[in-house]
C-alpha cells in the first residue's frame, strides 16, 4: 500500500475528524506523525528539481551575502560619522566621507536586495512549474487501480497546496541564509565593539531559547493538523463540486454544505491555532528587543557620561540591537515554512514515487494497423483485490471483424473484461491476448491507438467540438472529422450549434444533451480508427430513436473491426454475432441470440425479463414518441 493510499485510509477511517496521533512523548514517533523540521532524504528529492538552476541559486546567495554585508556596514558608518564628524571638533571631511560610504553602502543594499529577489523569484517559478508537470506526469502513467483507490480532491491538495508550500519555502530560504550571517555578524560586531556590553546585551538570549523549547512541540502539531484538514477540506469541496448535479437531484445541497461546513470550521479552527503559534513569537521577540534597548540605552549612557565609551558606539549597538532580533524573528518563522515545505515535499515525492504497476517492456511489440484484430482470454482470472475475483479461469476467442457482445448480470464482470482489453488493470493469472499477442507485451501507446472505447458516460473535454473529435488523433483533418460525424448521424446537430464545429463545450459537454454527447464519442471512435472498438453500454442512457441512429452508424462504424459490445439494449444485443453470457465472474453460455434462447439458460430469461418488452413495442409507436418529445 503506498503512503497516499494509507493516508485516505486513515482519513476514511475519522470522517471529518483528525486521525489520532501519538503521543508528543516519543520523538521518533512525533517525527514520524508531524515530520522533521529537516528531512535529509526529502531535500535530496527537491533538490533534483533545483539543481538545473543552481547557478541562478549561487547568484542569490552572493547577493544576500552582499546584501547582509551592507546591513552590518551601515551601523558601523553611522557611529563612526557621529564620533568623527559630528560631535565637539569634529572633523568635516570625515563626516563627507561617511556619507559617502554610506551612499555606496545603500546603493549595493539596493543592487543586492532586487538581484536576490529576482533570480530566487524565477527559480522558484521553475522549479514549481517542474514539480507540476513531474507530478502530473506521473498521475497520468499511474495504473486505474491506484487511481480508483485514491480521492480526487486530495491529490488536488498535493498539486496545488504541497507545492505552494515548496513555493514559500524557496522563496525563503536562500533569505535565511543571510539571517543566519546577520546573525552571527551582528554578535561578532557588537563583542568587537565593547565586550562587557556586548555580553549584557545579549543575556536575554537565554530567554528566547527556553521560550521556544516550549513552544516547539504544540507548534508542530498545530501546523501539522492546520495541513491535514486543509487537504481533508480541499478532497470535500471537489467531491461536492463533481457530484452537484446528483446534490440538486436528491436535495442534498443543506445537507451536504453541513458536511462541508463541518469541515471547513475545523479547518478554521486548526489554521487559527496554527497562526496563533505562529505570531506567538513575534511579541516575545519584540519585549526582550526592548529590553536590550533599554539595557544599552541605561549601561551604556552611564559609560559615555564616565567617558569609558563613545557616543557613536552607543548608536551604533541600538541599530544593531534592533536589526538583531529581525533574523531571530525571521528564523523562526522560516522554521515553521520549513516544518511545513518538508512535509509537503515528502508528500509530493510520495506522488512522484507512486508505482506505476503497468509499464512497458524493454522488448515490447508495437501493435500495426494490419495485424489482425482478434481477442482472446486464456484461462483470465481478474480482480480489484487478490482475494475476491471478479473474473474466474474465462476463455473466449474473438475472431477478426466479428462482433461479441457481452452480456450479464450486474457485477458479472462485463466491464472489467473489456477493461483488461485495453489493459487498464493487469490479469492475475492468464493472458489477454491482441492480435495475436499478449497485451503485457504489447507497447501502450499502439494498443491504445489499435482498441478504441465509448463508454457508457462519455466525457468530452472543454474545447472546441473539433478538438473533441479528434481527440485521440489529432492528425485528423476537418473533412475526417465531418464525414465520421456524418457516418454517426452527429453532423445535423452539430451543424446546428452557434459555431459549427468551432462551437466551444462547456465543462464535460453539459451544453449537450447526452445523447449528442454519445454520438460525439462515436464519432472519436471513428477518426481514430482502431481496428477493435470496444463499446461499454454506450447506448444504455439513449433515446430510441437516437439508438437506432448509432445502430445504422455502427454497422459503418464496425465495418473491417473486431467489435466487443456490453449492452442491455436488445436491438445491439440481437444484432451481435456471438453472444458472450457471464455470471458470477464465470462463461456460462456461448452462441448468437436464437441458439441462446433455444437453450432456455440465464440469457434466455434475462431477455424474456428484461428485453422482450422493449422488442414488443412497434417501431412506429417509438418515433411518435421521439417526435413529440424532441418538439417539446
Amino acid at each position: 500500500m503506498s503512503a497516499i493510499e494509507e493516508e485516505d485510509r486513515e482519513v476514511a477511517a475519522f470522517p471529518g475528524q483528525r486521525p489520532p496521533r501519538a503521543s508528543v512523548g516519543s520523538h521518533r514517533i512525533e517525527e514520524e506523525v508531524f515530520g522533521k523540521a529537516y528531512d535529509p532524504k526529502t531535500v535530496r528529492r527537491i533538490w533534483a528539481f533545483v539543481k538545473p538552476y543552481q547557478t541562478k541559486i549561487y547568484i542569490s546567495v552572493g547577493a544576500v551575502l552582499v546584501f547582509t554585508a551592507t546591513q552590518l556596514a551601515i551601523p558601523l558608518i553611522i557611529g563612526r560619522a557621529i564620533d568623527s564628524g559630528m560631535t565637539q571638533g569634529g572633523n568635516t571631511t570625515n563626516l563627507l566621507w561617511a556619507m559617502v560610504a554610506f551612499a555606496v553602502a545603500v546603493l549595493f543594499n539596493f543592487a543586492a536586495s532586487y538581484v536576490q529577489e529576482t533570480e530566487v523569484g524565477k527559480v522558484a517559478e521553475n522549479v514549481l512549474f517542474d514539480m507540476r508537470r513531474a507530478m502530473f506526469a506521473q498521475l497520468q502513467r499511474v495504473s486505474l487501480s491506484f487511481m480508483d483507490k485514491t480521492e480526487v480532491g486530495r491529490l488536488m491538495s498535493r498539486l496545488q497546496g504541497d507545492v505552494n508550500s515548496m513555493q514559500e519555502f524557496l522563496e525563503t530560504s536562500v533569505i535565511s541564509v543571510g539571517d543566519v550571517v546577520l546573525l552571527i555578524g551582528i554578535v561578532v560586531v557588537l563583542l568587537t565593539l565593547d565586550f562587557r556590553l556586548g555580553l549584557l546585551t545579549l543575556s536575554t538570549m537565554p530567554i528566547l531559547f527556553i521560550v521556544r523549547i516550549f513552544w516547539l512541540p504544540p507548534a508542530k502539531r498545530a501546523f501539522w493538523a492546520a495541513h491535514e484538514t486543509n487537504s481533508i477540506t480541499a478532497g470535500a469541496m471537489a467531491e461536492g463540486i463533481n457530484g452537484v448535479r446528483t446534490v440538486q437531484n436528491l436535495d442534498r445541497q443543506k445537507v451536504n454544505f453541513d458536511l462541508y461546513d463541518d469541515k471547513a470550521y475545523n479547518n478554521l479552527l486548526t489554521q487559527l491555532t496554527g497562526s496563533r503559534y505562529a505570531q506567538v513569537m513575534v511579541p516575545i521577540v519584540d519585549s526582550l528587543t526592548g529590553i536590550a534597548m533599554a539595557t544599552v540605552v541605561v549601561v551604556g549612557g552611564s559609560l559615555v557620561l564616565n567617558g569609558g565609551l563613545e557616543i557613536g558606539v552607543i548608536v551604533a549597538f541600538l541599530f544593531y540591537i534592533q536589526r538583531f532580533f529581525d533574523p531571530i524573528r525571521s528564523l523562526t518563522m522560516q522554521y515553521s515554512i520549513m516544518q511545513r515545505a518538508m512535509t509537503s515535499g515528502r508528500r509530493i515525492t510520495e506522488v512522484l514515487d507512486v508505482p506505476v504497476s503497468i509499464a512497458d517492456k524493454p522488448d515490447a511489440v508495437t501493435l500495426t494497423r494490419d495485424m489482425d484484430g482478434s481477442v482472446e482470454f486464456k484461462n483470465v482470472t481478474f480482480g480489484y483485490r487478490e482475494d475476491n475475483p471478479v473474473l474466474k479461469n474465462v476463455s473466449f476467442l474473438v475472431k477478426p471483424g466479428e462482433t461479441v457482445a457481452l452480456v450479464g448480470p450486474t457485477g458479472s464482470g462485463k466491464t472489467s473484461a473489456m477493461s483488461l482489453v485495453h489493459r487498464f488493470y493487469e490479469v492475475q493469472s492468464g493472458a489477454v491476448m491482441v492480435g495475436g499477442h499478449d497485451v503485457r507485451d504489447i507497447t501502450q501507446e499502439s494498443l491504445g491507438e489499435q482498441v478504441a472505447m465509448v463508454l457508457q458516460e462519455p466525457f468530452l473535454f472543454t474545447g472546441s467540438v473539433f478538438d473533441n473529435i479528434r481527440y485521440n488523433k489529432t492528425s485528423a483533418t476537418l473533412d475526417d472529422v465531418i464525414a465520421a460525424s456524418k457516418a454517426v448521424g452527429a453532423h445535423e446537430f452539430i451543424s446546428r450549434l452557434p459555431g459549427g464545429y468551432d462551437s466551444v463545450l462547456e465543462q464535460r459537454g453539459a451544453n449537450l444533451s447526452l445523447g449528442q454527447r454519445q454520438l460525439l464519442s462515436f464519432a472519436r471512435a471513428l477518426v481514430a480508427d482502431a481496428k477493435i472498438l470496444v463499446l461499454d453500454e454506450a447506448t444504455a442512457n439513449i433515446d430510441s430513436y437516437t439508438e437506432r441512429q448509432i445502430q445504422k452508424a455502427l454497422l459503418t462504424l464496425l465495418e473491417g473491426r473486431t467489435g466487443m459490445v456490453i449492452a442491455h439494449r436488445l436491438a445491439t444485443i440481437r444484432g451481435a454475432d456471438r453472444i458472450i453470457v457471464l455470471q458470477n465472474g464465470e462463461l456460462i453460455e456461448t452462441g448468437n441470440h436464437d441458439e441462446l434462447m433455444e437453450k432456455g439458460g440465464l440469457y434466455s430469461k434475462l431477455y424474456n425479463m428484461n428485453y422482450a418488452s422493449f422488442d414488443d413495442i412497434p417501431d412506429e409507436v417509438v418515433a411518435q414518441a421521439n417526435a413529440k418529445a424532441a418538439s417539446t
